[in-house]
């Protein structure tokens, strides 16, 4: 019998300033939503040093593994020992300002701009809802980015297509986050 080995997963990187809430709902989602097509990390420019707490709960909450969570630099993703980088997205305007560091293996980058969740004001409720909205519109674009057909698409088209999904508005849902 012959044994068919798995091609690995892709690596994919989502980078915000803070790598506190945005980046890291990001990276879970991924690794739910892309489970043994795509490996999601997170990183930041100048990371907080930790976690949302908000993100923390709603992550647990929707049953997502947040075991080894940490804020961290994206310079972890820049060395010679780091993972061969497939795909880095932006999912913060800060980041995508800043001078990124020369990633390994040149991926494919795109811009996906949230509003920064950690910045909302108001009660509570008010707060973990701008958390909730951002877990939901990022899992709409990472649900549309894992759909894609890879294989069949050039890299002209598939950057297209990278850049039409951080256009992406996503839509009211009644489901939950």
């Amino acid at each position: 019998m012959q044994v068919v080995k798995r091609p690995e997963p892709l690596n994919v990187l989502f980078l915000c300033t803070g790598n506190s809430a945005r980046s890291i709902i990001a990276e879970c989602i991924l690794n739910r939503l892309g489970a043994g097509k795509f490996r999601g990390h997170s990183a930041g420019s100048h990371p907080a040093g930790k976690v949302n707490p908000i993100a923390l709960n709603l992550l647990r909450k929707t049953n997502y593994d947040v075991a080894g969570l940490r804020s961290k630099s994206w310079d972890e993703f820049a060395g010679a020992d780091a993972p061969k980088l497939d795909f880095v997205f932006t999912v913060c305007d800060d980041a995508a300002s800043e001078v990124c560091p020369i990633w390994p293996g040149q991926p494919m980058t795109a811009h996906w701009a949230l509003p920064d969740p950690a910045k909302a004001e108001g009660t509570e409720a008010e707060r973990t809802l701008a958390f909730a909205d951002t877990m939901r519109m990022l899992n709409q674009r990472i649900g549309i980015f894992v759909s894609l057909p890879l294989d069949k698409l050039s890299k002209l088209a598939l950057k297209r297509e990278l850049d039409a999904i951080g256009r992406t508005v996503a839509t009211a849902s009644k489901e939950p986050a």
